[in-house]
């Protein structure tokens, strides 16, 4: 590899460019091999494809976004700023790069610029300084278009800002200095692996954020002990195996959302909220749902309340014990609320105990950037991809990944395709992309009763069951945690919980989000989480009034739960996965978690 590049100015005054990114001639030949190589990956695949692709369709038409009035001018001042931006990076090629300014030195960090070269090379300041000029004049201009409301305003701002991320020149080979000078040093060997992971996920319809071949349920991930005693055709029922000699008396079942594997609480016994409830004393019991296939296509909402009280009801015949203690994360936790309200109208709300709910939303007016994808164009769309009876987890998996595009999409294409990395063998990343299959007629009915039309908050005009439900009639105590940055539900919009339930509630404020907001073992020593008035008037009183505490909330979550009932039992007999009137069915994690 040469470092000697182009000198400018006089004999007397002379300035060194650094010119790193060509490879030596000695390196050539192998760079006919890469080349060969490439065309021969290239070709296979097409090969493969021909014979009958599984790869996903694109997730959403964009132009359905700019369905208003001021799309035309919108689209018109966006093309004008981004030919602008073309035509001035091309005439870098005719200019002096030493004359080129350098990024100023208030200028914001970004990871996507640390390389050193895009300060102190100066033809890259310039490509990205001109970048970060183009991207702002795009967004500027979005948000001061007249004539929109709200609802489109924020389709436009996302639609911009996703197109600035998608358009930075850290995303492209050649204007990006890393890729550069990785492909010259490993002579071109960078570019050939990260085709071959491209050629691999363009086969499988899904962007890797890690290896897939990494972790497997139950071997490596989702290992805690324990057994399945029940299923239907809609969930299975896992008992897990007590640590300790004696339990408390009332069990906990746990919803986790059927949008996602249930491991995420259950990653690996560091992290694992299962194994750590286990370890303080309490009987354990997850619902894992099935991944949704054509014989799913007419599942709709009752079922899923149907099998929570089953769940329920489950239990308490299984342990002979009145009351559960459960837990509803994120969209099982809504579900959650409305099964409890189904059960307070028929006079059955004493089975269950207590009530917590992980990020959970039942008012859905500050619902977030979600509420974008429920429109007539987007739903139409899922219509058309749901046409088997299911919608593809690989649709939903891509429209949270779009939500933070720069972290969960640009920055892989730049690692796995540009960089050639190695994928990193993380257990988070991994349920991330272990995507979930939503029967098509229950997806519809809550992306339209409960995000766009707000249903479930107004009295009696949701049913369950046949059962008209209410959330100002649940008495039931409820521990109420939120992330402080989530951005799937947010702080504002899981708040509302507060404002609709009736009985005694207890608010906790997390630190980080959705997941690392939740799932944040005590031994971690990470975060914080922030404790307070619950008859606070408003969001912003309790937080006003709230008092931080370093580190994970777990604790005094368990805290809570012993306070609703510290009872304890011999840890034997039904208490044992297997050994009570349900025999057990197989080792946990279960088939239904291990179905695609």
């Amino acid at each position: 590899m040469s470092d000697a590049g182009p000198k400018n100015g006089d004999n007397s005054d002379t300035t060194d460019v650094p010119f790193s990114f060509m490879p030596s001639p000695d390196d050539m030949q192998h760079w006919t091999s890469v080349i060969g190589r490439a065309q021969q990956m290239m070709l296979e695949y097409a090969q493969t494809q021909a014979e009958g692709t599984n790869g996903a369709a694109a997730l959403f038409d964009p132009a359905k976004w700019l369905d208003n009035p001021a799309s035309q001018l919108w689209a018109e001042q966006t093309s004008k700023m981004w030919e602008q931006g073309v035509a001035f990076w091309t005439s870098l090629a005719t200019l002096n790069p030493a004359m080129a300014p350098a990024a100023p030195a208030e200028a914001p960090k970004d990871r996507r610029f640390a390389d050193p070269d895009w300060t102190q090379n100066p033809a890259f300041a310039l490509i990205r300084q001109t970048y970060g000029l183009l991207s702002d004049q795009l967004l500027a201009t979005t948000r001061q278009l007249p004539g929109l409301d709200d609802a489109a305003r924020a389709k436009l701002e996302f639609a911009a800002k996703n197109m600035a991320d998608a358009l930075a020149p850290t995303n492209l080979a050649l204007t990006n200095p890393e890729v550069l000078k990785r492909a010259v040093e490993t002579r071109g060997e960078s570019l050939l692996k990260g085709l071959k992971h491209m050629l691999a996920d363009l086969a499988r319809g899904q962007l890797s954020h890690v290896d897939p071949d990494a972790f497997e349920v139950g071997v490596n991930i989702a290992t805690t002990p324990g057994k399945v005693i029940h299923e239907t055709e809609l969930y299975q029922l896992i008992h897990y195996a007590p640590t300790t000699p004696d339990v408390l008396a009332v069990p906990l079942v746990i919803f986790p959302p059927w949008i996602n594997r249930f491991y995420i609480l259950d990653l690996n016994p560091a992290k694992s909220f299962v194994a750590w409830a286990v370890e303080q004393g309490l009987s354990v019991f997850m619902v894992s749902w099935k991944s949704a296939d054509a014989s799913m296509k007419d599942i709709v909402w009752d079922d899923y309340i149907a099998a929570q009280v089953d769940a329920i009801d489950t239990v308490r015949d299984v342990l002979d014990v009145p009351a559960v203690h459960a837990i509803g994360y994120c969209v099982a936790g809504t579900t959650l609320a409305a099964t409890l309200a189904m059960l307070s109208a028929k006079g059955a709300a004493e089975r269950v105990k207590s009530a917590t709910f992980f990020t959970a939303q039942v008012d859905f007016e500050h619902a977030g950037e979600l509420k974008m994808f429920v429109d007539d164009g987007y739903l139409a769309l899922l219509e058309q991809l749901s046409a088997p009876g299911y919608l593809d987890g690989r649709y939903m998996a891509a429209t949270f990944n779009s939500l933070r595009g720069r972290d969960l999409i640009w920055n892989y294409v730049v690692s796995n395709y540009l960089l050639g990395n190695d994928y990193p063998p993380f257990d988070l990343l991994y349920w991330n992309g272990d995507t979930t299959n939503l029967p098509a007629k229950w997806h519809r009915q809550y992306l339209v009763d409960l995000y766009r039309d707000n249903r479930l908050v107004v009295p009696n005009s949701l049913s369950a069951c046949g059962t008209p439900i209410d959330l100002g009639k649940i008495k039931t105590p409820a521990f109420i945690q939120a992330g402080r940055e989530d951005h799937i539900a947010p702080l504002a919009s899981v708040w509302r919980l507060m404002d609709h339930l009736a009985g005694p509630k207890t608010f906790l404020l997390a630190g980080s989000g959705h997941i690392a907001g939740v799932v944040n073992p005590p031994a971690a020593g990470k975060y914080q989480y922030w404790t307070g008035d619950s008859n606070a008037a408003s969001l912003d009183d309790f937080v006003a009034g709230a008092s931080e505490t370093k580190g994970s909330w777990w604790p005094h979550w368990i805290e809570w739960i012993r306070a609703q009932d510290s009872a304890e039992i011999p840890a034997k007999g039904a208490r044992i996965p297997g050994k009570g009137a349900k025999k057990a069915i197989e080792d946990a994690p279960g088939r239904y978690v291990k179905q695609r």
